[in-house]
Parts: structure tokens; sequence; C-alpha cells
């Protein structure tokens, strides 16, 4: 078996992405990464029946239980934060204890909390399995849950002690959810390196056909990118902001349109696109790079324009929530070409709801 290991390095503290097929079945590897006795494997009802006994097997000897939870967007609230602390303490974990999270970003992001909250913060493993999962929300230490406020507006930083990317669960992964993964991997190009997208567009096809080969390549630049800007700015105080790219206009999106009617990689592709948009009415980009965009995107089967009845105004109303914002005024992550993102502070909002409009 092939692996690929990225580390991602935060001064002391290191831990390893491991990329590859049949992952989840090379106990050895993964297993040295629990140090306690006790183990809650938290999965979602469409993973478990595929996945966890597979995981659980390789729990043997260990003190383990697993919670399944609803599939879904919706299920990344305090609500079901709360029913992984009642399974952490009704399987007794103590601080050694360690979560592993099976599944896609909702999972993650919703384990990783319960972990960085449980007795002040334990141990927790990821095991992504969807792409989106394995190129972002399992690397780099975000958690968090949603309110009906908006995404992610309660949450904490907690780095994992391992990633745990078996490429081979993205076999079962419906088309839609492929594609969505997709495209956080044309935001590592859009925002820090011209050539990757441009690699992307040559190999747009094979990558939306699942190529094994490109496929592999993509997942592996979008880790090592990842992991060399969460080591310079593990809290995002600079140049982590950067790879929010599209992401306070997705949110937006995500969050008018009810959570889980688009895919948080669908709405992250219409705010990239939203996002270029808008430094073109600002006279920071060129419409001839939003054109690459929108084209590389909708040739990975992603969508670019907003969904039918979308409010401008609401929109607007969800943007001015964003954790980036200083002092009630629009803080957007924008670009001045392919390759060239930027932090954009005071933005005006007369450009965005024309944008949004």
């Amino acid at each position: 078996m092939s692996v690929l290991t990225v580390d991602v390095e935060l001064g002391e503290r290191r831990y390893p992405i491991w990329i590859g097929a049949g992952l989840l079945r090379d106990v050895a590897r993964w297993r040295a990464s629990l140090r306690g006795r006790h183990v809650l494997v938290v999965t979602d009802e469409h993973v478990a029946p595929l996945y966890l006994s597979r995981v659980s097997e390789g729990l043997g000897g260990l003190t383990h239980e697993a919670i399944v939870l609803p599939a879904g967007e919706s299920s990344k609230t305090l609500d079901h934060a709360a029913r992984i602390y009642d399974a952490l303490a009704n399987l007794g974990a103590s601080r050694d204890a360690t979560v592993v999270a099976l599944g896609g970003g909702v999972i993650g992001d919703l384990a990783g909390f319960a972990a960085a909250t449980w007795m002040r913060g334990v141990d927790f493993v990821q095991m992504p399995t969807t792409l989106l999962a394995m190129v972002d929300s399992s690397v780099g230490g975000k958690t968090g849950v949603d309110l009906a406020a908006g995404k992610n507006l309660v949450g904490a930083f907690h780095q994992p002690r391992a990633v745990v990317a078996d490429t081979a669960t993205l076999a079962t992964l419906p088309k839609r959810e492929y594609a969505a993964g997709l495209a956080e991997v044309v935001k590592y190009g859009a925002i820090g390196d011209a050539g990757f997208f441009a690699w992307l567009e040559s190999n747009a096809r094979a990558l939306a056909a699942q190529d094994e080969a490109s496929l592999a390549e993509a997942i592996g630049f979008s880790c090592r990118y990842k992991a060399g800007v969460v080591a310079r700015d593990e809290r995002e105080q600079g140049e982590r902001a950067l790879l929010n790219f599209g992401h306070t206009f997705g949110h937006a999106i995500e969050a008018a349109s009810g959570y889980g009617a688009v895919l948080h990689g669908e709405a992250v592709a219409i705010g990239m696109v939203l996002a270029a948009r808008a430094s073109e009415q600002l006279g920071r980009a060129a419409s001839a790079d939003t054109d690459r965009l929108d084209a590389l995107l909708r040739r990975l089967g992603l969508p670019v324009s907003l969904p039918a009845g979308s409010d401008a105004e609401a929109l607007l109303a969800r943007m001015r929530l964003d954790k980036k914002n200083r002092g009630g005024r629009l803080r957007l992550v924008l670009w001045r070409g392919v390759g060239k993102a930027e932090i954009v502070a005071d933005v005006d909002e007369t450009s965005i709801r024309g944008v949004l409009a």
C-alpha cells in the first residue's frame, strides 16, 4: 500500500496526515496514535454501515463505544454535542480518552469540538471519509458547531493527534458530495498557487472522473498547502484567514438556504465566484480571472450562481456576522487574480449588495 505522509508542525507539536487507499485497515499505523484506555467513535448513519465495524475491530483491547448521529449539517449543533458528552460520560472517559471522528466535515467539526471541551480537552483522531474533509476540514484543528444565526459561531481550535485519510472511502461517496470537495481543492490554487490552478485546469476531466493518480496528487498538494499555512498561523491571526476565500459568501448562502440544502463545497464554489466578481467591482482584479474560475468550477460539476430566490439583503445580514469582521464593517478575502488572494478591510457594502443582486 502506497501511503503519502504530510506532517503538520506547530512548534514543538507535530502530527501526521496519512493519505492512501486502505488506511482504515492499517490498524498498526493509526492505533499508535491512541494514548488512553477509552475511545469513543463518532460517526453518522451513512458512514456507520460502511466503515464502523472496520474501525471498531481495530480497537480491540480498549474500552470503546460508538455513537451514530443523523447525517448532514443539521447534526452540527450543541444538542448533538451534548449527546457526545453523554456518551463519553457513560463510557467513563477520563482525560486520557480519545474521540475518533469517522465521517465527513460535519462529524469532524462536531466530534472535534466535543473533544476540545470534554474535561477541557482530550485527544481526537480524524478519519475523514469525504474529499472535502480530507483536503480541508480535517486539517488544522478548527472545530465547532452551528447556531441558527450562522455557521461555526461556537467553536475551538483543537488539533488532532493524527489524520487518517483512506482514499478508498471516496468510492462510496455520492457524485455530488465528491464534486463539493473539489471546490476546496480549487480554492488552494485560487488563493496562492497559480501553477496548481493551471494544473487543475489541465486535469479537470480526470479529477471529475475520480482518476486515482490525479486525485492523489490533488489531495497531497491540498494537505501540504494547508499544513504550511496552519504551521505559520495556527490561530488565524493573518495568513490563515486567506483559506476563507469564498467562505463568507458561502456560509451566508448555507444559512439562508437552510443547512443541507446547499452543500458546503457548493456554497464555497458560488462564494468564490462572488468574491472574484466583487474584486472586479472594486477594481482589484480582471474579469478574465473570474472567467477562468467560473469555467473550472463548472467543468468540475459545481454551481457558480446563487440559488433561485436568494435575497441580497438577507445574505448581507448573514455576512455581517462573519468572524473576520471588525467594528461592524465587512472584512473579506478577495483577490488580485488567480493565485493572489488578500484580506480587504472595510469593504463597501454597496458593492457587495450589487454582486449579490
